[in-house]
């Protein structure tokens, strides 16, 4: 009789965990699904077509290849109009007579940058807006019809481990910066709400946060970079932890960053503070375009 109990509590015990894997692998590719979606929406990284950095004065655009900045050809007209960057002001004025939309509506100038709302042109299928970068201004292009948006087959990914959802413990800091420099070749000093600690097989390693929203933003690299994952590093978000400290940084949702997708994007690099020495075989693979 004691046998048989023994074993019924212990299925129920391995019943329970199984249940409990199978819970979390579900959330993992719920994640998965979400993930593609927002690489694939308006918004989102694959139909980026273009990004042009803006020169003083006047910066002219169209297909024809005389222009300043020059767009898909069969996208827009030749001869489109012209932005003006002064003194950290873009504006804008067209040669077509309201044909492009800012907002939806038809427009035939308007001030780009700065403004209090996001302003987004249109024509066809192209979608623009201003960004700015340190001190460089630029025009960044979207197509929703790109070439990168229709070859999108899906992202790789390590197989789901959950002994890479990692307990960490999370200390604040304050007016601490860390120095992140992008693809551009520009380093921005962002400040770093707090570091996490945590061990895998029996060796601590950190990273420094950057906080973003209600969340904790990590740029990280370790040693997959360039051979099985991104040779620019990853992301990894974290939700604010606890007030005891206790955080989970879960490495089955670590992403590749925007610039393994396109070219037009511009990215943040790890900083050193955050180059982990040890594999983490978990999350997005490298993904390439060709």
């Amino acid at each position: 009789m004691k046998t048989y109990l023994f074993g019924f509590v212990f299925l129920l015990l391995l019943s329970s965990i199984v249940f409990k894997i199978d819970d979390y692998e579900k959330e993992i590719m719920e994640w998965r699904k979400g993930r593609a979606e927002e690489l694939k929406n308006e918004n989102g990284w694959l139909n980026l077509a273009g990004l042009f950095w803006l020169k003083e004065g006047e910066n002219s655009f169209g297909t024809d290849i005389s222009n300043d900045i020059i767009f898909p050809n069969g996208k827009a007209k030749p001869f489109m109009g012209k932005f003006v960057l002064a003194n950290g002001v873009v504006t804008f004025s067209s040669l077509l007579k309201k044909q492009i939309l800012i907002n939806n509506i038809g427009s035939q100038e308007a001030q780009l940058f700065p403004s209090e709302e996001n302003k987004v042109s249109s024509f066809g299928s192209l979608r623009w807006f201003v960004i700015k970068r340190g001190q460089k201004y630029g025009v960044r292009l979207r197509d929703l019809e790109s070439e990168f948006l229709q070859e999108f087959k899906g992202i790789s990914y390590f197989d789901i481990d959950p002994s890479w959802r990692v307990k960490a413990k999370y200390e604040k800091t304050v007016g601490q910066t860390i120095g992140i420099l992008d693809v551009t070749g520009q380093t921005n000093q962002l400040e770093s709400p707090g570091k996490v600690t945590f061990s895998r097989k029996g060796k601590l390693y950190s990273m420094h946060a950057i906080a973003e929203g209600e969340q904790l933003f990590f740029v990280f690299g370790d040693k997959t970079n360039k051979i099985s994952t991104y040779g620019a590093g990853r992301f990894l978000y974290a939700p604010m932890p606890k007030e005891s400290g206790e955080i989970f940084l879960d490495f089955n949702k670590a992403q590749n960053p925007p610039c393994a997708f396109t070219p037009f994007a511009t990215c943040p690099l790890p900083p050193e503070q955050n180059m982990l020495d040890l594999e983490v075989t978990a999350g997005e693979k490298n993904y390439h375009l060709d």
